[in-house]
């Protein structure tokens, strides 16, 4: 099975992690399961790249996070998305349209298999 590079994705982690929080506030391990599950372990987010994303996400105004006890009794740092991280993330979506509409027209998107003639 074929996975995708970090560095071909590297521009898109803070859209799927916004992608996660827009409905509920999560933490950093369950954020890499749920990306791991629905890429359908095609990509698997490293923990420095995601704390990474976190603490960006935050300084740019994306998230917050809150410190709060989990169920085994253990505090766990979770994060929320916020107004403004929402707006990002409308604008990340609408950036990837244009951008795989883009390279499609050189990846197969034409009926030629590999660019040969």
């Amino acid at each position: 099975m074929t996975a995708i590079s970090s560095d071909v994705i590297r521009g898109y982690n803070d859209t799927m992690i916004l992608f996660l929080l827009r409905n509920k506030s999560s933490y950093g391990y369950e954020i890499s399961k749920d990306i791991k599950a629905l890429s359908e372990e095609k990509y698997i987010i490293k923990e420095t790249t995601l704390y990474s994303a976190f603490t960006r996400m935050e300084a740019n105004g994306y998230v917050e996070s809150y410190s709060q006890e989990a169920e085994n009794g253990k505090r766990r740092t979770y994060y929320r998305i916020t107004d403004k991280g929402r707006s990002y993330y409308k604008e990340k979506c609408e950036e990837w349209n244009l951008t795989k509409e883009v390279v499609e027209k050189f990846v197969g998107g034409n009926g030629e298999e590999n660019g040969n003639n």
